[in-house]
């Protein structure tokens, strides 16, 4: 090859269409003709879409029962106000009743309202490696976890932080009054958390013949927990440590003050519940240990129902009915406009 030559054409582009911009083009012509019916349509479209997701989400069936002080649990929730009486066991009982059947799976959800586990501090007091069952990490926790990285006596904690140390930790017994009586609802309760959390993002320290106990000794469970964390399902051993279901559902912090976690799906293997669950009167026992007074909270359990487009959210199908009716004005000012001054302003005064 040749060298170039220096001077002032050394640098100029090839003599190419694409690089002298000469290949063709096409320049759409914005007339009315051809943006005004374009406005129509969208807002048609998104009317829509509207509809349709309104009814979709209307589809669904939703209760949600507030328990803070409901039933007996008024006395429990006095209680918890003393911090003396936090290991103390406290057990109430909510009534409610469902007046259309649930029809098709049924999900449990705990819910809690003004609890922000969005604040940055609190997001970042974990440890990753530790959940993810590095055992250098077990004995010796992250920084990011203070001050909830080790116990009074020195002993580090698993899993530490806050985080962890804030579980939710109130358990619930739902039971149907039929005309035969009280039968217990069941509930599923494995298989509630994300498949990558389950498999990829938590696991517990290789054991190397060792039970899960034996692993975990030396180490102190958070300071407000009830259970160590290799025994927090007594009835399965393999969900305890940090593959825990309950455990890897509260991990995933949620991004606003008021959420809902999963707590268990409807067992439809037996009568009456093949269906749903049938319309009639409820209780929920409840082991009631966590406490809300201290940050004004509220604790709710929700039953619901879900379809394609997931629960009873009603902000996209009216978002989208917004949007159309926007757009339909638009479109009915530019019209009007239009057949005031004329095609290209020739009614305009100059």
């Amino acid at each position: 090859m040749g060298k170039v030559k220096p001077g002032p054409l050394a640098r100029r582009p090839d003599n190419s269409a694409f690089q002298q911009q000469r290949l063709p083009a096409w320049s759409p012509m914005l007339t009315a003709n051809t943006v005004l019916p374009f406005f129509y349509f969208m807002a048609l479209i998104c009317m829509l879409l509207g509809v349709w997701l309104l009814l979709t989400v209307q589809s669904t069936e939703e209760l949600k029962l507030d328990y803070t002080e409901a039933g007996t649990c008024n006395l429990c929730f006095e209680k918890r106000k003393n911090v003396s009486n936090a290991a103390q066991p406290c057990i109430c009982t909510a009534v409610f009743n469902i007046k259309k059947a649930f029809k098709g799976d049924v999900f449990f959800y705990y819910g809690l309202i003004n609890f922000h586990q969005n604040l940055r501090r609190y997001m970042d007091s974990r440890d990753d490696a530790q959940m993810v069952g590095r055992k250098n990490n077990l004995k010796s926790p992250s920084s990011y976890c203070m001050p909830f990285d080790k116990d009074k006596n020195g002993v580090p904690i698993a899993p530490c932080g806050a985080v962890a140390n804030s579980i939710f930790n109130d358990s619930f017994t739902l039971s149907y009054m039929s005309s035969s009586g009280s039968v217990r609802v069941p509930l599923l309760r494995k298989g509630i958390s994300w498949y990558t959390d389950k498999n990829i993002k938590y696991r517990n320290p290789s054991t190397e013949n060792m039970t899960l106990p034996q692993v975990f000794e030396g180490t102190a469970p958070p300071l407000y927990w009830q259970k160590p964390v290799y025994d927090l399902d007594p009835l399965d051993k393999n969900n305890n440590g940090f593959i825990n279901d309950d455990l890897i559902v509260w991990m995933r912090e949620a991004a606003f003050p008021s959420f809902k976690k999963l707590y268990g799906v409807l067992h439809r293997a037996n009568k009456p519940f093949i269906n749903g669950l049938p319309a009639g009167n409820y209780s929920v026992e409840i082991s009631y240990n966590f406490p809300v007074q201290y940050f004004r909270g509220r604790k709710e359990v929700v039953l619901t129902t879900l379809t394609w487009f997931g629960g009873q959210n009603h902000f996209l199908p009216i978002a989208y009915l917004v949007t159309s009716c926007l757009i339909l004005l638009i479109a009915i000012l530019l019209t009007v406009f239009w057949f005031k001054f004329g095609k290209n302003g020739q009614n305009m005064e100059e």
